[in-house]
């Protein structure tokens, strides 16, 4: 049965205006470029990765890795900013307050206090207690949040897999747990001017088996932990986003809360199972069709139908 609609899921990606040294203090876009990105649930860093006489790079040179400091180190400094303020508050309660809540809120932020102070994100600091990681989440901090550098390379280097650059920031990524991907904004552009036979050939010619861009979606979803689910029926078959480990009533709110309060079950199948077997008679034929309970952890493709009543 071909649905009469399909309804894919989105990731909404914000570009945001370069920022220069000194953007902590205030130089250039400044507190305009740092509020738009704390809004944001993770950073995507592009990093100039190719010489082009034709466009002029705000440092006057091509240097990758001096780019990526610039931007931590301004990130870095407004958080030491915004932390500095909170400890003078919290340490002047802790001095006589038993609480225990204040007691952990005044340790969280003197440890990231600490680690701004030598330079390192607050990503990097590990907190395990459910009330620490609170306090971390109130900070409000641009350092906590996750990073995928994005290297953007000409057509030549995106043919040989990069380049020097690329290689470069490679290595500083590695050394901070992050990861890079590759990407060219020019072919890119002039992608979106082709049909999708057009596209493809173009791809092929490039000697790419997918476009940049959905290599940086799927990599941007690794990211922030994220996978894909679908339900299914005649009316439409939808993609929905969840964080992996997520329980199937909690997916189910995600459609609806009431899907999560009248929870009875979900009945599920793999759409890898139905790409090879063609249909879902044949899925429940060959004993892959599920009917699953509260407990059930949602997999990245699974197609569900919830059973539900309020």
């Amino acid at each position: 049965i071909v649905p009469d609609k399909l309804v894919p899921t989105s990731t909404e990606f914000v570009d945001i205006a370069g920022l220069v040294e000194g953007a902590s203090k205030g130089e250039g876009l400044g507190n305009q470029f740092l509020g738009n990105i704390r809004q944001t649930d993770a950073i995507l860093h592009v990093v100039r990765c190719f010489d082009d006489s034709n466009i002029i790079h705000v440092s006057g040179s091509v240097d990758p890795v001096r780019d990526m400091d610039v931007i931590n180190t301004e990130l870095m400094l407004a958080d030491l900013d915004s932390v500095e303020k909170r400890f003078q508050r919290v340490e002047k309660v802790a001095r006589s307050s038993t609480d225990r809540k204040v007691k952990i809120e005044f340790d969280v932020v003197s440890r990231v206090k600490a680690a701004l102070d030598a330079g390192t994100p607050a990503r990097a600091l590990k907190f395990d207690l459910p009330d620490e990681n609170e306090v971390l989440k109130s900070l409000q901090l641009l350092t906590a949040k996750p990073v995928l550098y994005v290297c953007n390379v000409n057509e030549e280097d995106l043919k040989k897999g990069g380049n020097e650059w690329v290689r470069k920031v490679e290595e500083r990524a590695k050394s901070e747990n992050q990861k890079t991907v590759l990407i060219s904004a020019q072919i890119e552009a002039e992608i979106n001017q082709l049909s999708k036979e057009e596209q493809d050939a173009f791809l092929s010619d490039l000697g790419q088996k997918e476009r940049g861009l959905n290599r940086l979606i799927l990599e941007a979803y690794k990211l922030l932990n994220l996978i894909t689910y679908f339900t299914a029926g005649k009316k439409e078959v939808r993609a929905w986003t969840i964080v992996r480990g997520t329980k199937a009533p909690q997916a189910a709110a995600v459609i609806h809360t009431d899907f999560e309060k009248g929870f009875i079950r979900a009945e599920t199948y793999s759409c890898e199972d139905l790409f090879r077997l063609k249909s879902e008679a044949a899925v429940k034929e060959a004993g892959l069709y599920k009917s699953e309970g509260k407990d059930y952890v949602v997999k990245d493709g699974d197609i569900m139908l919830f059973r539900f009543n309020v």
